[in-house]
């Protein structure tokens, strides 16, 4: 093999090792960015479950809350803007 012959092959395989090595990472690199959104997904979820679950609570407690206690509108339904009385 001439000199020119064996760089180019190892020119060639260099560079297919490379795109290997490339592609072998950049694959790696994609999944783990995707699992870390699945994680960030599960996380919301779970957020959005407890904020639902203290909604029912808040809500259970203001119903018991309005059973025991007589609780009006603090302004009138005839008042302006700054509650005050329109005639």
């Amino acid at each position: 093999m001439s000199r020119a012959s064996k760089l180019t092959l190892l020119g060639t395989s260099s560079m297919a090792a490379g795109i290997v090595f490339f592609v072998h990472y950049s694959q790696q690199a994609e999944k783990t960015a995707m699992h870390a959104g699945v994680i960030r997904d599960m996380e919301q979820q779970r957020v959005k479950k407890e904020r639902l679950a203290d909604f029912e609570m808040q809500k259970a407690l203001e119903e018991e809350y309005r059973k025991i206690q007589h609780v009006h509108d603090a302004v009138p339904p005839n008042a302006g803007p700054a509650g005050e009385s329109v005639a």
